[in-house]
């Protein structure tokens, strides 16, 4: 190959990679406006269906070491951690659904490829020993399912996210807190910020200086149509959103 093509080449691939187009989260599946429960195994299929780029779910260890996917401590006024999984099982989501377990949830995941499992490691109330367990089943669980080029992991525990990657160095690992500068993110060898907001509004230079270190960025959780715009300005990598089919609508215009 030429010189000259070598250089057009690369021009073209650098100015593709600058252009990328903003990706959508659908945060903790689609719920809200296909009327399924959050975080179920309905709202999963709903974000693949629509073809979300990931489907974020949260979860939780249970008492007896059970990893179940749901937002809060309690599910249902059950709390989680001082309670087995047997117990979760008395109460059901509306549509008749158990609370899913994380293998549960990850195996319907694994039925296709296209939509990444945005795996939210929640921090267990009973502290970082029970945090950094469910780190570890967590992980174990990932790799027994030989999903890892599927999922990503995102956590607020700072703890957390660097025992995921201990523990798998090839895992994709995203801080949520919101106080950690892209370079300390990139010197922790994480893979990237997945930011509220208003941390990137007070910050606005972190998406670009994430960019230069080969960061990835997520937003969440955008809902508004003008935030939205916003960030696809930016050129920010994704966006966690409760209105999957608006930001569809936007990212295809």
């Amino acid at each position: 190959m030429k010189p000259t093509l070598v250089i057009l080449t690369l021009l073209t691939i650098m100015h593709m990679g600058a252009t990328a187009q903003t990706e959508m989260i659908a945060h903790r599946g689609s719920w809200k406006n296909t009327k399924v429960p959050q975080n179920s195994l309905a709202s999963l299929n709903k974000a693949i269906e629509q073809k979300a780029w990931g489907a974020e779910f949260d979860v939780h260890l249970t008492k007896d070491d059970v990893l179940v996917v749901t937002h809060d401590q309690d599910f249902y006024g059950i709390d989680i951690a001082t309670s087995t999984y047997q117990e979760l099982l008395a109460k059901k989501h509306p549509n008749g659904e158990s609370i899913p377990t994380a293998e549960e949830y990850l195996k319907e995941g694994l039925t296709q490829k296209k939509t990444k499992l945005i795996y939210e490691l929640k921090t267990n109330k009973l502290g970082t020993e029970r945090t950094l367990k469910a780190a570890e089943l967590t992980v174990a669980l990932v790799k027994k399912l030989n999903a890892g080029k599927q999922v990503e992991y995102i956590a607020f525990s700072y703890d957390a996210c660097l025992k995921l990657k201990e523990l798998d160095k090839k895992a994709k690992v995203h801080y949520l807190n919101g106080d950690k500068s892209p370079q300390e993110i990139k010197e922790a060898g994480l893979s990237g910020l997945d930011y509220h907001l208003s941390v990137y509004k007070k910050h606005p230079e972190w998406i670009g200086e994430a960019k230069k270190l080969q960061l990835k960025t997520n937003v969440w959780t955008v809902n508004r149509e003008d935030d939205m715009h916003y960030f696809i300005d930016q050129n920010i990598d994704y966006i966690t959103t409760d209105e999957p089919e608006l930001l569809n609508r936007i990212l295809k215009k």
